[in-house]
This record gives C-alpha cells, structure tokens and sequence, in this order.
C-alpha cells in the first residue's frame, strides 16, 4: 500500500514542499531503503523510526519498505522527516486511517518515539500557509517559533503516540494559541552607550553612523576603548521593527538558534579574525549564512581589522554595497540577507 505525507525541506532561507511516498510491498525480502538524494541524518532515520515504532507499540512490518522523497533531485539534509517517515509507514501497514492530505508535518524522532526539535519551524510555516495547508503538526519546542505566522493552525507534540491519537480521534491535539511578542521601548542592555565617561567624538562619530546607517573604522592605541564603544553601538539604534524581526528570525532559523519564537533584539557579531572567508561570508555544500548574515540588521564589528585575511575584506566589499551575498554552489545557488553596519577597529601602528 502507498501511502503520502507532506514535509518541506530547507534551501537557503527558503522551505520547498517535500512529498514523502512510503511504500510497503506484500513480495520480497524485508528491507527499508530511503531514496531522494538524502544525506546521512536522514539514511539514519532509519533506525530511530524503526525503534520509535516498537518502542511506542507499534508494529513494524518485516516487509519491503521503500521511502521516496520527492522531489528526486533535491538533496535532503536534517533528521526533520522522522515524524512523517514513521507516520507513512502507520498509513501504508494499515495501523492507522488518516486523511492527512491539508497537513504538514516534521519532526525529529527519539528511540522512546518522542518528537525532538528541528531547525527551520519559521519557514516550514511559512511553507505551510504559502501552500495553503489546513495544520502545521510539529515538535512541541518549535510551536513558539512557528507561531509568529498568521493564520497557520499549529498542533504541537511531544510523541508520536499523540499524533496517532489525534487522527483517530481518542484524543484531538489542542491547537497552540499564538503568543504576543513583546517590543517595548525600553530594553536591557549589558554595555549601553550613556555609561560611557569621556570619548565625545567617539560617541558623537557612532551616534551619526546610527542615524544614517554609516560605517565606522575606530583607530587608536590599545586601551583607548574601541572595543568597548562598538559593544554600545546597539544600545543607540532604533528597535527591530516586525518584518525586520522575521528576516532575522529566518536566518537563526536556518541555523537552529532561535530561542523563545522571534528575534526582537539587533544582533552584534563579532567574529575573531582567525576566521575563514565561508565563516564570514557563508557557504558550505548545502550553503549556510555567515557572519555578515547572522549581524543583518545589526552590527558587524571585526576587532583588529588588520589582522583579517586580505580575501575576507575583499569579499565584504559586495556585500557592503548591495545588502545580500549570493553564494553560488556546483548544485545551488542561495542569496541571503546582509544589511548590517561594520564597525572596524585598528591599532595606528602594527
């Protein structure tokens, strides 16, 4: 029997529709093979689904299981297709009847068939009223994170039991109440720019550079207090406003370090200068954003600037000038924001 479930996949700070197909054939010798291009997380599935199955009560059928992630072409990465993997295989066995064709699901699975947090709950949301699916069924730690779209119904969960329960109806999954995210006028800073003593056109240079988004290079000898001005350069730009917000909660999405829905607060990054050019700027096989990316719409403050590699100042050049960074890849090619403002300090003499 086939069996389909919907899921998304991540590319760039996009999510695109996966369709998993499960099928389990009546002849031949029991195996369960994932095709569609996925990567060693997803191979391993395999075992976490086959042991949160048992673990949960389930049967796990001595069958030919095959999985197929489609779009074919699309390499898959990310230990999210757990959820729906497990659930296609309840579909295909006959363990469970579900219309689950207006529903988008992922998830992370445990060996106890507990459901883990993924990364990208943001745009999976996204996903999900872009395509106009009716549920969003995900892990109960990315609820908050994938609340911040509108109108999208999040049911969330903690184990895999809960979701068989909710289709066959012994027990319905409460859908989770969006949350109001708090941005209030005053903000706690560690380092705020009105404690500073001294250094006035230092503070009067930062202050103009915040009103008009400039860039800033601070010279001077050690001690001066370069570094601790450019900390406190945060403490004098305006709030985050909430489209603003959303792009910078895609972007630590992406990379799994949203913590508690949505990022209100200007990020300041500040990378050591031992880092290499796909640190800064972003890259990798399946590209991820860089340095200048996770400081979008905040502060960019590279410490001993002359210490960078040449090719990584080169490489910022870009950047600067056009907000976004577009990373070209054999199989992809992934733009992603870098609006931010670059603080650099020097010593006068090496």
């Amino acid at each position: 029997m086939l069996s389909k479930i919907h899921s998304g996949s991540l590319v760039g700070l996009e999510a695109v529709p996966v369709t998993i197909e499960v099928d389990i054939a009546s002849q031949g010798l029991p195996s369960f093979t994932i095709v569609g291009l996925p990567d060693k997380a997803v191979e391993e599935s395999r075992e976490r689904v086959r042991a949160a199955l048992k673990n949960v009560g389930a049967d796990f059928p001595a069958k030919r299981i095959t999985v197929n992630l489609a779009p074919a072409d699309l390499p898959k990465e990310g230990p999210s297709f757990d959820l729906p993997i497990a659930l296609g295989i309840l579909l295909s066995s006959g363990q469970l009847e579900a219309d689950i064709a207006k529903t988008l699901i992922f998830g992370e699975l445990s060996l106890d068939g507990s459901v883990n947090s993924t990364k990208g709950a943001l745009l999976l949301s996204l996903l999900a009223k872009e395509k106009n699916f009716d549920s969003l069924i995900l892990p109960t730690e990315n609820a908050i994170e994938a609340s911040v779209v509108e109108k999208v119904k999040i049911l969330p969960v903690k184990n895999i039991r809960e979701v068989f329960d909710h289709f066959t109806a012994v027990s319905p999954i409460n859908p989770f109440k969006p949350r109001k995210f708090d941005f209030a006028p005053e903000e706690e800073f560690e380092l705020d720019m009105k404690e500073v003593k001294g250094q006035e056109q230092a503070k009067r240079a930062l202050e103009i550079a915040a009103a008009g988004g400039h860039n800033v290079l601070l010279k001077g000898p050690p001690g001066a207090g370069k570094t601790l001005l450019a900390r406190t350069f945060v403490s004098i730009l305006p709030r985050l406003t909430f489209s603003e917000a959303v792009e910078v909660t895609k972007i630590f999405s992406v990379l799994g370090g949203v913590n508690g829905g949505l990022v209100t607060k200007r990020q300041f990054r500040s990378p050591h200068h031992t880092a290499s050019s796909v640190g800064i700027i972003g890259g990798g096989a399946n590209p991820k954003p860089g340095e200048i990316s996770q400081s979008h719409r905040g502060v960019l403050f590279l410490d001993e600037f002359p210490e960078f590699p040449r090719n990584v100042l080169e490489a910022l050049r870009q950047p600067l000038e056009d907000g976004f960074v577009t990373v070209s890849r054999a199989a992809t090619n992934v733009t992603f924001p870098a609006k931010f403002v670059l603080i650099a300090a020097a010593n006068p003499c090496p």
